[in-house]
C-alpha cells in the first residue's frame, strides 16, 4: 500500500524533506509500527524520530494516537508536539 507522508517543523528539518510517498509492508499496521519502520530508513529518520512517543500524527488530517490502525490512509502527517505562545 502506498501512502503519502508529510513532515512538519523540526521533523521535516531533520529528515530533510517535506513529504514523500512510500510503500508500506503488510506488517505495518499501526501508527506505532510506521514510526518504528521509519527509524530504520537512515540516520536522518532516526534523529527525527528518536523520541517517537512525542511525535504527533494525523491520518487524512485527523489527529490519531500511536495505536491507531493506518489501513486506508491516503496521507499521514508527522509533527512535533505543539507549544503555546
Amino acid at each position: 500500500m502506498a501512502v503519502k507522508l508529510v513532515y512538519f517543523a523540526w521533523v521535516r528539518e531533520r529528515i530533510g524533506k517535506g513529504e514523500e510517498i512510500i510503500d508500506l509492508a503488510p506488517s505495518i499496521v499501526t501508527v506505532g509500527d510506521l514510526l518504528s519502520h521509519l527509524k530504520t530508513r537512515g540516520e536522518e529518520y532516526e534523529a527525527a524520530l528518536e523520541y517517537q512517543d512525542v511525535i504527533r500524527v494525523a491520518i487524512n488530517q485527523e489527529h490519531v494516537d500511536h495505536k491507531t490502525p493506518i489501513g486506508g490512509a491516503q496521507e499521514i502527517a508527522l509533527f512535533p508536539p505543539m507549544t503555546g505562545g
